[in-house]
């Protein structure tokens, strides 16, 4: 007798993406962040592509070896690709997603609310945050200070 076979079909990959988080706000998973553009699954392979957030994200490598280390127990070989035919935007993070960075501390794109307290009272602190897609803001009523996902 033998084992059963799992199907392995696009839907499937998908949600096994969907628990791989960004390294950077592990808040949020890759699927919600808007960065997998296109999954192809063949009787040998998993093809991936994915958008980086920017240029030089210095998260590439270790967002690569999280998909191939999380698709590997569909036992094909998978193949990551960073694409740049389409741009990633923030338009592309998950309704969810925003949920979660707000839950985390992170203010969403857009979002110039704190993510503590609520108030619109809040000045940016620094454009330039921890990495290129984050702003550094100080909220005036809770007195915290957080970090703002960029608009791109």
């Amino acid at each position: 007798m033998s084992a059963p076979t799992v199907l392995v079909d696009e839907a499937t990959v998908r949600s096994a993406l969907a628990e791989v988080a960004d390294p950077e706000i592990p808040a949020i998973s890759i699927v919600d962040l808007g960065v997998v553009e296109r999954v192809q699954v063949g009787d040998d392979a998993i093809h991936v592509e994915l958008l980086p957030t920017f240029v030089g994200c210095p998260a590439l490598d270790a967002i690569r070896q999280a998909v191939e280390a999380r698709l590997a127990e569909f036992g094909r070989v998978v193949k990551v690709e960073f694409g740049y035919r389409v741009p990633w935007t923030t338009d592309r993070i998950t309704e969810r997603g925003r949920r979660s960075l707000t839950a985390s501390g992170f203010a969403p794109p857009g979002d110039d609310t704190c993510p503590f307290c609520g108030s619109g009272n809040v000045a940016t602190d620094n454009l330039f945050g921890p990495t290129q897609c984050r702003s550094v803001r100080y909220c005036r009523s809770c007195r915290k200070p957080f970090e703002a996902i960029k608009v791109v």
